[in-house]
């Protein structure tokens, strides 16, 4: 059981690190959505004069449709700005992910049985010399 302890970590963190990618493809995709509504929304303002049906009712169905049309939008990579953001910042999450499996299968490694003292404080205190 204890040898499967490094095995254990290790999967674990390749599941975070799986996790992680998942994360940063749903903040990505948001990111998009978000940057889509900011324009579609500024492309409404710009509009040359008042229509016919112009109310507070219209803009407010009109701002919830183009909330909507910016979701899809987003959801099949119009601008392709997810993927470069996941290409940009995957990087960083894939060393990070790394750096927690190194780190987690070192801290899994058994200690050694011949441990050597190199504190001079652990030493006076094994040795029961005063401070």
């Amino acid at each position: 059981m204890i040898q499967a302890l490094p095995k254990l970590a290790t999967a674990t963190t390749a599941d975070k690190a799986g996790a992680d990618q998942a994360k940063l493809k749903t903040a990505a995709q948001q990111f998009e959505a978000v940057f889509l509504r900011q324009m579609i929304g500024t492309m409404r303002q710009a509009s040359l004069g008042d229509g016919m049906f112009d109310s507070e009712a219209t803009q407010q169905f009109q701002d919830m449709a183009d909330s909507k049309t910016a979701d899809a939008m987003s959801q099949k990579g119009v601008l392709h700005l997810a993927d470069l953001l996941e290409k940009q910042l995957g990087a960083t999450v894939a060393k990070q992910a790394s750096a927690t499996t190194a780190a987690a299968a070192a801290a899994a490694k058994p200690a050694p049985k011949n441990v050597e003292v190199t504190s001079l404080a652990t030493a006076k205190l094994a040795t029961g010399a005063p401070s």
